[in-house]
């Protein structure tokens, strides 16, 4: 026994030597190969590579020191840094800004195009189980690089099949697919559908973007910005049919007579349950990646009662899911939404929805807000309510006759500016007869004291004289 005892510790001394020795070795191994050769023994193309990546990971780093607008603010908290040029968290319910970052800056949108195409499908009212059709011109804008489940020419699926492919694997050819076939459905061409997509961008209030495709195929002349699309995904929360799709995280297309079958996965990583990027209250949203544009994302959230949406723009590799965890996370932890019925007197307009808010820092106050009031018709007019300039909350008004109003914060909610001169000069002649009449009236007091002091020395004259009479 004891030599069996000795004979098993020697050769467990001998095995955990070995391992030692094994990750020594691997140590010494990974260190070799990931020191950089000095500079004299590397080739032309592998200086030219190490210059490519110090490049990089400079302008990365300048992308990250970029301004935050919002954390310029004073009073307002401090949000985080991204690694993309452009980014925005919206409240989706009233247009509040809670973070921005470059938000009107032009950039490519890549895929996230395919969000904008989705809602005009859905705004459409056409039956999801619509036959649709395949065009070889749907084929024609799939250059190398670019998503696609495959789908040929001639190969017919419903509406709501293409939306799946279109939303979950970015199939390029299935968002021309929805843009032609909605077009033609309502009796239009495929250029219609284009001119219909930056028509609605601008009716929801966006102004800084073009589009000239469907699904976000690069093109010089196609371009959006942060504040744009956080407005077009705010939209698409009266689709309940969107969220669904979003959470799906497999899909079929069978096979028929006039197509094979397809099955495709969900791309957005914070959807994908189990995955280590994936968010609790994240329920919708696109990714979106070419050369030109690098990453884009925009991602809608719901924690309770409150929606946001969280756009990334040119967002470098590697943080694209992390930027837009931390933006919603702040979001969530630093703002909260306040009544502006119980807030605003509403002195000469009416809301249209009791239910309408603003949303706040935790630390601001209604008080502390200015608000502007923009015509949309007659009697009809959007307030919009500012934190130093940011918006923070608007909704749709009904005026009352005869009002006006510039700004709120101040005791007079409502101010006529329109006058005529007759008009200023009949309210100006009351205050001048006011200001000689209080004139006059100080000259009568004056006079008054006077003469009574008079009187009085006289009279104080008059004693002494019979006082000196008496004693003589």
């Amino acid at each position: 026994m004891r030599k069996n005892a000795k004979l098993i510790a020697v050769l467990t001394a001998v095995m955990m030597l070995g391992s030692s020795f094994v990750a020594g070795a691997d140590v010494v191994y990974a260190t070799a190969q990931t020191q950089e050769k000095p500079e004299s023994e590397m080739t032309e193309a592998e200086k030219a590579a190490k210059e490519a990546k110090e490049a990089r990971e400079k302008l990365i780093q300048e992308t990250y020191e970029l301004p935050v607008q919002t954390n310029e603010l004073s009073g307002w908290p401090e949000g985080p840094g991204t690694y993309g040029e452009a980014a925005i968290v919206m409240d989706a319910d009233n247009g509040a800004i809670l973070f921005a970052k470059n938000i009107d800056k032009t950039e490519y949108p890549a895929s996230i195009t395919k969000v904008l195409t989705a809602l005009l499908a859905y705004e459409s009212g056409i039956d999801p189980n619509e036959p649709i059709t395949v065009s070889e011109e749907a084929l024609a804008c799939l250059g190398g690089g670019y998503s696609s489940i495959g789908l040929k020419a001639g190969n017919v699926v419903t509406l709501d099949q293409a939306i799946h492919a279109m939303l979950m694997a970015s199939a390029n050819e299935a968002a021309y697919a929805v843009g032609e076939n909605v077009a033609r459905l309502q009796g239009y061409d495929y250029g219609w559908f284009l001119q219909r997509m930056n028509e609605r961008c601008r009716e929801l209030g966006g102004t800084n973007s073009n589009f000239v495709n469907t699904n976000g195929v690069f093109d010089e002349s196609h371009v959006t910005c942060a504040r744009d699309m956080a407005l077009i995904g705010s939209a698409l929360f009266d689709y309940p049919q969107f969220f669904d799709t979003c959470r799906t995280q497999q899909y079929v297309i069978p096979a028929t007579e006039t197509v094979e079958e397809h099955v495709f996965q969900q791309h957005h990583h914070m959807l994908l349950d189990g995955n280590t990027d994936y968010y609790e209250n994240a329920v919708g949203g696109k990714t979106g990646y070419t050369t030109e544009a690098e990453n884009t994302l925009i991602t809608m959230a719901q924690n309770g009662d409150r929606r946001l949406v969280c756009v990334a723009l040119k967002t470098y590799e590697g943080h694209l899911y992390s930027d837009t965890r931390a933006m919603l996370d702040y979001a969530f932890a630093n703002f909260g939404r306040v009544s502006i019925e119980e807030n605003d007197d509403c002195d000469g307009f009416e809301l249209k929805d009791s239910a309408a808010t603003v949303t706040l820092p935790t630390n601001v106050s209604f008080d502390e807000l200015d608000r502007k009031f923009e015509e949309k018709g007659e009697g009809e007019a959007v307030v919009t309510y500012y934190y130093k300039d940011n918006p923070v909350g608007s909704c749709e008004v009904t005026l009352e006759e005869g009002f006006s109003d510039v700004s709120s914060n101040d005791d007079s909610k409502v101010e006529d500016n329109t006058a005529t001169a007759e008009e200023k000069e009949s309210v100006s002649l009351p205050k001048k007869l006011g200001i000689i009449l209080a004139f006059v009236l100080g000259l009568l007091v004056i006079l008054l004291y006077f003469t009574l002091r008079t009187i009085r020395k006289r009279r104080k004259r008059r004693r002494r004289y019979n006082s000196r009479r008496r004693r003589r």
